[in-house]
């Protein structure tokens, strides 16, 4: 097993067993809840919003362990940055989970986030991955439910 695959496992089971930021944000100021119908995966991220900053993001939801190590990291690298950061960071992430498994991975450039890229190897579980990210753009335009679907 390759390096990337060993952190791919343990970031995975450590963020699913120990989620970050987990629970609900009472004095958030934008929401939005995402759903997988396949799987059955569902998360609800919330956001506190000053002057463009995401200064807090917290989630709650159920689902595969993919689905809530995403959230959880993801809470982690989003907090602190602007709005349009927020957006910049789900692109990338969208494009990394989504590229040929052949691709290279620059792993500087997306330091934690770079294990997801194990999910290429498995089509159906880039849902999962990024579900949590799609709720979270969601949240920065308005709340809208979003579906994988």
């Amino acid at each position: 097993m390759n390096e990337l695959q060993e952190l791919y496992q343990q970031i995975i089971l450590d963020h699913n067993r120990n989620p970050k930021n987990f629970g609900p944000l009472d004095d958030a100021t934008q929401q939005a809840n995402g759903y997988n119908p396949l799987c059955g995966d569902k998360v609800k991220v919330y956001l506190m919003v000053k002057d463009g900053i995401v200064e807090d993001i917290r989630f709650e939801g159920s689902g595969c362990a993919i689905s809530k190590a995403s959230a959880s990291v993801m809470t982690t690298v989003i907090k602190g940055k602007t709005v349009e950061e927020a957006k910049e960071m789900f692109e990338s992430f969208q494009q990394m989970i989504t590229s040929s498994p052949q691709e290279d991975v620059d792993l500087d450039a997306f330091g934690k986030l770079a294990v997801f890229a194990g999910v290429r190897e498995f089509p159906s579980r880039v849902k999962c991955a990024g579900l949590p990210w799609h709720a979270l753009t969601s949240a920065l335009d308005g709340g809208e439910e979003v579906s994988t679907e």
